[in-house]
């Protein structure tokens, strides 16, 4: 078989132009593309659109090269191809009427998954060009395909998370986003993202983590190794920042306060921080307590413990309560705070540490008591 002239006449252009290292690539496309071995040719395209030197062909490749045999190709590959294209338009209006292209031609029966990624990725061009209304509305479409569907290629679930995640970071709604973009994570693997965005999604995680309303563990995020990104960069301080109210060390959090001005949003939400930190240490506080074998705590000694007036303790642990950090009741005529149960923590070396001493002062006391019975009830260890 005769290679098409227009498919020839390019790769063959390419193969003079290009570097070594990127022409050998073009001469095994033509070779696979005239022997019609369209899986391998599939697997030695994809290879070339993810090396970061290649950037600059990807348009090319796929407006002159690709296109000409799509139909013999898988078509969520397909898609990828297509979007690895629409990342170097300058335009990105531009990208999103590209993309939706691609998506009403991928729009068959037999290839709905491929459809679904496609959309994914127009909203995720929408959601660049600010308009929110059309990201969500087909976040929630495509929620419903992806529900539907027997299997799903973990590409599609990855981009449905990313544009999740970004378009909740636009809402400002940290809670959703540091759900979505751990799932994202999930996913992927870090390695597959540049260290610019490995910091960058540290980073907002964190940011995250701190100002939502509803996390106060910590532990997802703690234990992730995209945290390791943040090491020796300008932002390595909110590493110690999240440890710091995942222990409730409210001293800690205070020396960190200066770091606190290089971000415009934890400056708007300090109040919320300082009451954060404060139920953070409530909660360490609470859990100490419940390996003494003591679960009434006075308001004088949660007082000392998260830095608070007494009289804004009980207040305090009412909120702890509705929030389910732990369970319990306040008793306000003895001024004491009575816990049964405290939501389960993420510990750090020192947390564990004192979990191991209070293990062992455990075992102590039940020496104690077994020496104590022995003595005086000697028959019961006959």
């Amino acid at each position: 078989m005769e290679v098409d002239n227009s498919v020839s006449t390019y790769l063959q252009a390419q193969q003079r132009q290009a570097p070594p290292e990127l022409a050998q690539y073009f001469a095994e496309f033509e070779d696979l593309y005239e022997r019609k071995i369209w899986h391998q040719l599939t697997g030695r395209v994809e290879k070339f659109i993810n090396i970061p030197e290649a950037a600059s062909y990807r348009v090319g490749l796929y407006t002159e090269f690709v296109r000409d045999w799509q139909k013999h190709m898988n078509k969520v590959k397909l898609v990828l191809f297509a979007l690895a294209a629409a990342r170097q338009f300058d335009n990105i209006l531009k990208a999103a009427e590209f993309m939706q292209k691609i998506s009403e031609e991928v729009d068959q029966p037999d290839s709905q998954d491929a459809y679904a990624l496609a959309q994914l990725e127009t909203a995720h061009f929408r959601l660049l060009l600010n308009d929110l209304d059309a990201t969500r509305e087909c976040l929630e479409k495509c929620q419903k395909m992806i529900e539907a569907f027997d299997s799903v290629d973990p590409v599609i679930y990855a981009s449905f998370y990313r544009v999740c995640a970004d378009y909740y970071k636009a809402k400002a709604a940290f809670g959703q986003y540091y759900k979505n973009a751990l799932l994202l994570l999930a996913c992927i693997s870090v390695d597959e993202l540049s260290m610019e965005d490995r910091v960058q999604r540290a980073y907002d995680l964190a940011i995250a983590a701190l100002l939502s309303e509803s996390i106060y563990n910590f532990g997802d995020l703690l234990s992730h190794p995209i945290l390791n990104a943040l090491h020796d960069t300008e932002h390595a301080w909110m590493v110690t920042l999240l440890l710091a109210f995942n222990s409730g060390d409210i001293g800690k959090f205070e020396s960190l306060m200066g770091n606190l001005q290089k971000q415009p949003l934890l400056v708007q939400q300090e109040a919320f921080l300082q009451q954060k930190i404060r139920l953070m240490a409530l909660i360490e506080s609470m859990f100490r307590q419940q390996g003494t074998g003591t679960h009434k705590v006075s308001f004088a000694s949660v007082s000392a413990e998260t830095k608070m007036p007494v009289d804004e303790i009980e207040h305090l642990v009412m909120k702890a309560l509705s929030l389910g950090l732990i369970r319990g009741g306040i008793d306000q005529v003895d001024q004491q705070v009575t816990v049964q149960w405290v939501q389960p923590r993420y510990l750090g070396k020192e947390q564990i540490k004192s979990l191991v001493d209070r293990l062992a002062k455990w075992e102590e006391r039940v020496k104690a008591t077994s020496l104590q019975m022995s003595q005086t009830a000697p028959e019961l260890f006959v």
